[in-house]
């Protein structure tokens, strides 16, 4: 009887290959994203990553919906307390959620702007990027409807923004020595709250 575990198939094999290729896009940037190096990072047989995925194209989609299902996973908007209640609970999940892109899980916030940026060149991707994040926008734009929001797509797009800009910066810019902790990142995101609502 053999020792040897059978490799994955189906769903399982998709999924191993989405996260090799994210665990590359954050190791080595676009350029380091090719089906062999994919196979070789999921430790898979040459060619796998091409029978599922066979262009370019397919393999940056594959990632960005596998980016998609993961950081969903980290931001839980579905979990997030009813703002209609008070919104301090709100709050902290949101700042909490932050908080975790930006430490445990930023390799995930790198492989994102990797293909964020990807998609600035290549409107077909373009066009499947933001369709994975209009579900994200959604589900925000639903909580600070209940928050009492009056303009719910402008306040959206500035906690987005806020969101972006903070990840951004202690990700991949020049405060990325300075990761702010979660106290840190929850009094920002509630005196942005708070202007939004004029509170």
């Amino acid at each position: 009887m053999s020792d040897r575990t059978a490799p994955p198939t189906g769903a399982a094999r998709a999924g191993l290959v989405a996260d090799a290729a994210l665990a590359l896009l954050a190791e080595r940037g676009m350029r380091g994203l090719t089906h062999r190096a994919v196979d070789e990072a999921a430790g898979l047989p040459q060619g796998s990553t091409s029978n599922l995925a066979r262009t370019r194209q397919a393999l940056l989609e594959l990632a960005v919906r596998r980016l998609a299902e993961r950081e969903a996973r980290v931001l839980a908007l579905h979990e997030m307390p009813d703002p209609r209640g008070g919104t301090d609970a709100l709050v902290d999940a949101l700042a909490l959620a932050t908080h975790r892109a930006l430490t445990r899980n930023r390799e995930l916030t790198l492989a994102r702007y990797e293909l964020a940026l990807e998609a600035t060149r290549r409107p077909e991707l373009r066009a499947y990027f933001d369709a994975t994040g209009a579900r994200f926008r959604d589900q925000l734009g639903a909580l600070v409807t209940a928050m009492g929001s009056a303009d719910p797509a402008r306040h959206v797009l500035s906690l987005v923004a806020w969101a972006d800009g903070l990840m951004f910066s202690c990700v991949a810019g020049s405060f990325s020595a300075e990761v702010p902790g979660p106290d840190e990142v929850r009094a920002d995101l509630r005196e942005l709250i708070d202007g939004m609502l004029g509170r």
